[in-house]
């Protein structure tokens, strides 16, 4: 019969023609990270999740040798790559594992870029090259314990004691927090939000490390406490002064990760793709079935449109004309699509698809935090909301 002729099986870039969209120099910076992960981060990043400790220090001297630690960013050792390119080094990383983009992210995107875009020439110098080549970790300080979604609401405060700073209050959920050797801080002062630089070890910093986790397990979360902190004048960012400094920084992660989970997205499908043509029930593959088609084949719709945006996304970042609306349609789009996708590619697996033998049900629980950092769902609808009526609904 006519439906039992096989077909050339084509990949999810061939189908959408995504090679076509991307410059020789692009296909091979994802290329290169690609090999790396399937060579440092897929062999042991089960047993990494499932001890929930992750070798941070080894992989980022490693991700510095990449060349991806503010690979977007001009100078003091960073690439200055485009963000297209920035994007797919994003989804590769987190096809091996939404900690290990969650890293680099917090690395390049949050802390990096504040000090880069924020900072004095002198914090500059002494941060980002050692941080561009993976030597320093940074980590980034603004959601609170009560504040999350309003950050504008934190209760950290920093006050004025002769020439220096006394800082007190304390952060939550932060990326990189113990295993930092720099903090970017976010609080409140009599002069408005601002950003303070903060090294590790310094007096009253206090960093530990958040388990019991059930996602992100191979990533290192953190509370930050600060209690009577002393910092002298030149540690605040001169150009990190209200909520425009650390929601551009944001902005910057919260494009990487409408990259980034679509490379979670990717490797579920091509899991399930291939498990679907092995898989015998009934004399034959699953992926011989009509059902299982059907599912396989709106997931690749709707990774390919995911695809398509991101990257329409980043050229018009590239050519510095993106809306703050736009990152957060693509957010959007990005989590929850690679969400349901991770979720069915777990059915079609089967009992199989909560084994950490195979990556679907890790990528699963680890979607739920990307779903929900950097913005959740439901504050960037209201986003895009207000965008449309110009109303604003958060309150």
């Amino acid at each position: 019969m006519e439906g039992t002729v096989a077909g050339a099986r084509r990949s999810l870039e061939e189908l959408f023609a995504l090679d076509q969209l991307l410059s020789s120099e692009e296909l091979e910076i994802a290329a290169v990270v690609r090999r790396w992960v399937e060579e440092a981060v897929k062999p042991s990043v089960a047993e990494w999740f499932e001890s929930g400790e992750l070798p941070a220090r080894e992989l980022a001297l490693e991700l510095g040798k990449l060349g991806v630690m503010g690979m977007h960013l001009d100078g003091y050792g960073c690439a200055g790559l485009g963000a297209v390119a920035y994007g797919l080094a994003c989804l590769e990383l987190e096809a091996g594992d939404s900690g290990i983009r969650s890293l680099v992210s917090v690395q390049g995107s949050l802390a990096m870029k504040a000090i880069h875009a924020f900072g004095s020439e002198e914090q500059r110098q002494q941060w980002l090259p050692p941080m561009a080549a993976g030597e320093a970790i940074g980590c980034f300080g603004l959601t609170e314990p009560d504040f999350g979604s309003n950050p504008a609401g934190l209760r950290t405060v920093a006050r004025r004691s002769g020439g220096d700073w006394i800082l007190n209050g304390s952060k939550m959920w932060i990326t990189n927090g113990h295993i930092a050797d720099v903090a970017v801080v976010w609080a409140r002062t009599e002069d408005g939000i601002k950003g303070f630089v903060v090294p590790a070890g310094t007096k009253g910093f206090v960093a530990s490390p958040i388990h019991h986790k059930l996602s992100l397990r191979a990533s290192a979360t953190s509370e930050l406490v600060f209690e009577d902190l002393r910092l002298p004048a030149d540690a605040t960012l001169p150009g990190g002064i209200g909520m425009r400094a650390p929601l551009t920084c944001l902005g910057e992660a919260r494009f990487g990760i409408a990259f980034g989970a679509l490379g979670a997205a990717r490797d579920c499908l091509r899991t399930a793709i291939d498990y679907s043509t092995t898989r015998i029930q009934f004399d034959r593959p699953i992926g011989g079935f009509q059902l299982t088609q059907k599912k396989l084949a709106e997931m690749a719709l709707e990774w390919g449109k995911g695809m398509l945006l991101a990257i329409h996304l980043g050229r018009t970042k590239e050519r510095g004309q993106v809306l703050a609306e736009q990152v957060s349609a693509a957010k959007m789009n990005s989590t929850q699509t690679s969400l349901e996708i991770a979720r069915e590619c777990r059915a079609i697996l089967g009992a199989n698809g909560i084994s950490l033998e195979y990556p679907v049900a890790r990528h699963m629980v680890n979607l739920e935090s990307v779903y929900t950092y950097e913005g959740t769902y439901e504050m960037h609808t209201l986003v895009l909301g207000r965008a449309l009526t110009g109303l604003a609904a958060f309150t």
